[in-house]
């Protein structure tokens, strides 16, 4: 099969990389949103295929995966023309809806296209109107030759641009237990932050985490965090808050603690820094979780369905 879709989330694609189908992606010299084709942050496969954009309407395809708005009003027609509707159609939708839910009808409306939400939760919360859906847990990829061990007594949070995305991420959740309890960060941007790690790239950030105690998401509201996924599949307990896909990921008392009351945030991971007993036994639950639910054939498997039934 072969597919065109863009590099919209970096760490998503390298996932969805691992489907064994001929993934196109488009490149424009001068860059641009969607457009950055296979970066050197992730170490792609040999079916990750860049082609020049102004050669996307000459190749063979299947099916054209949309990962963002842009992309199926904008890029689409700009790249197939008049070829977007003899073409099968995916969207993936990475994220709830920013506006009230009650009403938020998604932009995708098209009988003949299939909307992938990454959680049961993004489904719920979008009027997907006359489209139909299709539910892709995450899956995710970590070595197997890294135990957790905890040595370090500290919370970690991966967040890009936590201070330059509003409320929706929790900055301020963030500061409240930071300046209780010692939490480093990754991610862009979070140089105003005293333990910033820096942008570390995946492959060394997946080693870095399993010597921390704990994962603190300050995350209020939006998709269930691929990094959530990540530290669990590596072994750390989550200390988080209870909304979204999050109250149904993290079990309390089984993989970590999770809560609406963001009092208690800092309280979870005080005890765990003080009582590593605990945070093995969690360690354990987050790991037999993440295999379950959020391990990488199971996404294979789904996502291979989703494409054969659109391209049938």
């Amino acid at each position: 099969m072969k597919a065109l879709t863009w590099h919209v989330h970096g760490s998503y694609l390298y996932y969805l990389s691992q489907v064994p189908v001929t993934w196109y992606l488009p490149l424009r010299a001068e860059g641009g949103e969607g457009y950055g084709g296979r970066t050197p942050s992730f170490p792609w496969p040999d079916n990750v295929v860049e082609v020049p954009a102004d050669e996307v309407a000459g190749l063979e395809l299947d099916v054209v995966v949309t990962q963002h708005r842009r992309n199926w009003e904008v890029d689409r027609h700009e790249l197939l023309g008049g070829r977007v509707e003899e073409i099968a159609r995916v969207h993936v939708e990475h994220d709830p809806p920013n506006g009230w839910p009650n009403d938020a009808l998604h932009p995708v409306q098209d009988e003949a296209t299939t909307l992938v939400h990454v959680t049961p939760f993004n489904e719920l919360m979008w009027d997907n109107g006359i489209t139909p859906t299709a539910v892709v847990d995450h899956g995710v990829v970590v070595p197997d030759d890294v135990p957790w061990t905890g040595e370090t007594p500290a919370a970690i949070t991966v967040v890009n641009n936590l201070y330059r995305r509003g409320r929706r991420l929790g900055p301020d959740v963030f500061d409240d237990v930071a300046a209780q309890v010692p939490v480093d960060l990754a991610g862009m941007n979070g140089e105003s932050y005293g333990r910033w790690l820096g942008d570390v790239k995946l492959a060394e950030l997946h080693r870095r985490l399993p010597s921390y105690r704990c994962f603190f998401n300050p995350i209020r509201y939006t998709s269930m965090g691929l990094a959530v996924c990540e530290a669990m599949a590596l072994g750390l307990p989550v200390v988080g808050l209870a909304t979204t896909e999050m109250s149904t990921a993290v079990q309390n008392g089984v993989n970590g603690w999770v809560e609406t009351d963001r009092r208690k945030l800092a309280a979870h991971v005080q005890r765990l820094l003080d009582d590593p007993d605990e945070a093995a036994a969690l360690s354990q639950g987050a790991q037999e979780l993440a295999r379950e639910r959020f391990g990488i054939d199971r996404f294979v498997r789904d996502w291979t369905r989703v494409l054969d039934g659109a391209v049938a």
